[in-house]
């Protein structure tokens, strides 16, 4: 019998094959640097290591000795926690007040919330560091886990995208059944608010914990760092760098990210696709 080859589909699945390395190689190429001899990352083209060097996990969480890699996992557990808790609060209670409600100046004030998303946060950096320093928040967790209590105006929009799909006659069943304005909120619609929501959360958990520049302007004692920034310490330390360590911390650093996004994966697509923003 005389094997047939579909060339066409040969030639995407290598392409394919190809690209999908391509992707995915920084990351085996971090892997593989986190287990290898420091004398090794940088001589060597190869992702198989001469000596699997498990004691770069062992020197990266102590590389400080009065600063373990412990206390800035939990600065940033605690600050990605407060600012999901926050941004989800945010978010279905304000979005639920211009999707469903009717009350004066909805227009310019939902107008007002969309011209704030054209503002890149830098412009907004220096007179943010004003009012806080002289609310004397600086070098505590408050600008970082309090603002997002007051919404970020993309997840409301995310939410509004949403919550007008749902059918208004539930609205109506609801006001005939008795229930207040909160009621039709807690019992109704958020229930069935569940895909945004979940990918709110997931949103603002990574750009929390990957987020770098406001921890470094709000933050300056090393005991409250988050782990961007103690991930920088490790080319302050002495001079010396620990890279073996220092790649072992970051390995570790997206692996809650990672557990993040894979548990919460049928929630994030079909969230992604019921508010639209599959483009």
């Amino acid at each position: 019998m005389r094997l047939r080859v579909h060339w066409p589909s040969l030639a995407s699945h290598l392409f394919l094959i190809a690209f999908g390395t391509v992707m995915v190689y920084p990351l085996l190429w971090l892997l593989s640097s986190s287990l290898k001899p420091d004398n090794e990352i940088f001589t060597t083209v190869g992702l198989w290591p001469s000596r699997f060097a498990w004691e770069n996990y062992v020197k990266g969480w102590y590389a400080m000795p009065s600063l373990p890699f412990s206390i800035f996992a939990r600065n940033s557990l605690f600050v990605a926690s407060m600012t999901v808790i926050g941004q989800v609060m945010a978010a279905t209670v304000v979005g639920y007040g211009f999707a469903r409600r009717r009350f004066r100046l909805r227009k310019p004030l939902f107008a007002l919330m969309l011209g704030t998303m054209m503002l890149p946060e830098q412009a907004l950096l220096v007179p943010r560091y004003i009012l806080f320093r002289h609310l004397d928040w600086i070098d505590t967790f408050r600008p970082l886990v309090i603002p997002p209590f007051f919404g970020g105006a993309f997840f409301i929009f995310l939410m509004i995208l949403f919550m007008r799909g749902i059918p208004r006659e539930l609205d109506d069943a609801a006001a005939i059944d008795g229930c207040s304005a909160f009621q039709t909120f807690w019992r109704v619609i958020l229930p069935l608010s569940k895909p945004p929501v979940v990918v709110t959360g997931i949103f603002a958990f990574l750009w929390t914990w990957n987020d770098f520049l406001e921890p470094l302007v709000y933050l300056s004692d090393p005991r409250k760092f988050t782990i961007p920034l103690g991930l920088r310490l490790f080319l302050d330390n002495s001079g010396v760098v620990t890279w073996g360590g220092m790649f072992a911390m970051s390995l570790l650093s997206i692996l809650p990210t990672m557990a993040v996004f894979f548990v919460a994966q049928r929630y994030f697509i079909e969230g992604i696709a019921t508010t639209g923003l599959k483009g």
